[in-house]
């Protein structure tokens, strides 16, 4: 190797190493990790929406041996998990803030819907005896379980990377390499959404006659 060819490997290599650290002290490499991570709670938060839909189909058919049982709180939950399905659920709708809104918005009517069936099954003794129901609920609230935990951790792993992506200076960092701030969950809508509504199965009461309707009987 000549001479200069030697001196420019050097240079090249000193070039590198200083890109290299620079590129780490501007928060580079931070939002590789991050990033990453959002991606992979993402991907948690997806499976187990996944495993309740597939949940739904069995507990409605056993639902619907029940005779009586209200039937639009059974097509509110199929039409809630036909909704909820048909948003395709991929990585990248962590980077579209609408589609995920929306995304978010058809999971919450779904949870809704599906919190309404369990408190009306409460007031069928065959449902609460039939063991295949049972099952199906105690895996269904595990279920939930499972989604909380999981969406719980995509709420801190955005808001580590969206921190990093909005703070001076590895906000430079964000607009040079277009790193845009990531969209999170709204706890108190899905909370909202999330609360079985008052269920009442008291007839109502007969209308009071009237006392000159009464009298002149």
């Amino acid at each position: 190797m000549s001479p200069f060819s030697r001196v420019l490997r050097t240079l090249w290599l000193s070039l590198a190493v200083s890109a290299s650290l620079a590129l780490g002290g501007c928060g580079y490499n931070d939002f590789q990790r991050l990033d990453e991570a959002v991606k992979a709670s993402w991907s948690e938060v997806l499976n187990q929406y996944q495993r309740r839909a597939d949940l739904v189909p069995n507990l409605v058919a056993t639902v619907k041996g029940e005779a009586g049982f209200e039937q639009e709180t059974l097509t509110k939950v199929v039409e809630a998990r036909a909704k909820a399905t048909s948003i395709q659920a991929t990585p990248e709708l962590i980077n579209n803030p609408e589609a995920f809104q929306r995304f978010q918005a058809a999971q919450g009517e779904l949870t809704g819907a599906l919190s309404r069936l369990l408190v009306v099954s409460e007031n069928y003794p065959n449902l609460k005896a039939n063991q295949g129901f049972q099952d199906l609920r105690v895996q269904l609230e595990g279920t939930e379980n499972r989604i909380t935990v999981a969406r719980n951790r995509y709420i801190q792993s955005v808001q580590a990377y969206n921190v990093l992506a909005r703070s001076f200076p590895t906000n430079l960092t964000a607009m040079v390499f277009s790193y845009e701030v990531k969209p999170s969950f709204t706890v108190e809508n899905e909370r909202a959404l999330a609360t079985p509504p008052a269920v009442s199965f008291d007839k109502p009461a007969a209308p009071a006659v009237p006392a000159a309707s009464a009298a002149s009987r």
